[in-house]
């Protein structure tokens, strides 16, 4: 195991500590564990507060996203493990300003048990919450079963729109609705090449033949669709297309949100060979590209490979998109 750290079981919390050392004015703890975590200025007043959470290893995703435009707060665990209740509930206490806290997270057991468990224990003292479960994973479940998909490197589409629409004043109902529909208007997939070691164990979180990739890989190593040998980019780009366009009905005229996204051991270069064929794809279709992000933001600690996510957008959802946003992880606008 090749990694800068210390003690295995110290892996999280000295990371954490680490964050909190370097951007003091944006973050600040708010548990005792220092588990939760939440904007330096939150709660916002007057506006509904936005929290997420989930296991650590996918910085940014997910604490990487509290910032202004974005999320209020968030609750971590240890890696690829579901944060705690009792983080989840420090994290939504410390986003109620008196305007409501819409929980918005991927749909993933451990994380839908303790966040419904904090919304209870919060709402026996008069805050009103809300959930959305992204669930744009589009390899990890057929179409009638969209429920059950999980929730991957399209969340970064809900942080904007749903921060955005918090940001300008939006009651917690209206919020919540953006989040739904930013959720039912974006799917993904990924590929995996090669995989991510967890420090507590030291071993890998999947296995891969030298050559192979794996279509439809899951952002903690979880079986994919198909598995065959490593194919040209172009290729690739074209199959993770092919997964997450039809479902969105595009048509001529439409516009989409690109997110092409490296899981934490894919160079950038990489990431625009993709996007330069998912672009010209998109062209041929007559679909226009809004807005595009190619680079990390829902990472697999060190997994090598790639995922796509696609927004079908209108013009609420476009010009949320555009809104300025801020946090240590991510800039955009003044």
């Amino acid at each position: 195991m090749r990694k800068l750290i210390n003690a295995p079981d110290d892996f999280v919390d000295e990371y954490l500590a680490g964050i909190l050392a370097a951007h003091p004015g944006a973050l600040r703890a708010v548990s005792g564990d220092g588990r939760a975590l939440a904007r330096a200025d939150a709660p916002v007043p007057g506006r509904v507060g936005i929290v997420t959470g989930g296991g650590s290893g996918h910085l940014p995703v997910f604490l990487g996203y509290v910032g202004r435009g974005l999320a209020t707060a968030a609750a971590v665990g240890n890696v690829f493990s579901a944060q705690s209740g009792d983080a989840a509930e420090a994290a939504v206490r410390a986003a109620d300003s008196g305007a409501g806290v819409l929980c918005l997270y991927g749909n993933y057991t451990g994380d839908r048990l303790n966040f419904d468990l904090a919304c209870d224990l919060a709402a026996d003292d008069g805050i009103t919450t809300r959930t959305v479960r992204f669930t744009d994973d589009a390899a990890s479940a057929p179409p009638e079963r969209a429920a059950e998909r999980r929730g991957v490197a399209g969340l970064f589409f809900g942080y904007k729109c749903a921060g955005a629409a918090a940001e300008r004043g939006d009651p917690l109902d209206a919020v919540t609705a953006i989040a739904a529909r930013t959720n039912a208007a974006t799917r993904s997939a990924g590929v995996g090449l090669a995989p991510t070691i967890i420090p507590a164990t030291g071993r890998p979180t999947f296995t891969l033949e030298p050559g192979e990739m794996e279509i439809g890989i899951g952002i903690h190593g979880e079986p994919g669709i198909r598995r065959g040998p490593l194919q040209p980019a172009d290729a690739v780009a074209d199959q993770l297309l092919d997964t997450v366009a039809p479902e969105l009905d595009l048509a001529r005229g439409d516009r989409v949100a690109v997110l092409v996204n490296g899981l934490g051991a894919t160079s950038r270069e990489e990431l625009y060979i993709l996007f330069r064929r998912v672009a010209a794809r998109l062209g041929d279709l007559g679909v226009g590209v809004h807005r595009t992000w190619v680079g990390e933001y829902a990472t697999s600690m060190e997994m090598a490979g790639a995922s796509l996510s696609l927004l079908k957008l209108d013009d609420e959802l476009a010009g949320l998109l555009d809104a300025p946003a801020s946090s240590p992880f991510f800039r955009e606008g003044p």
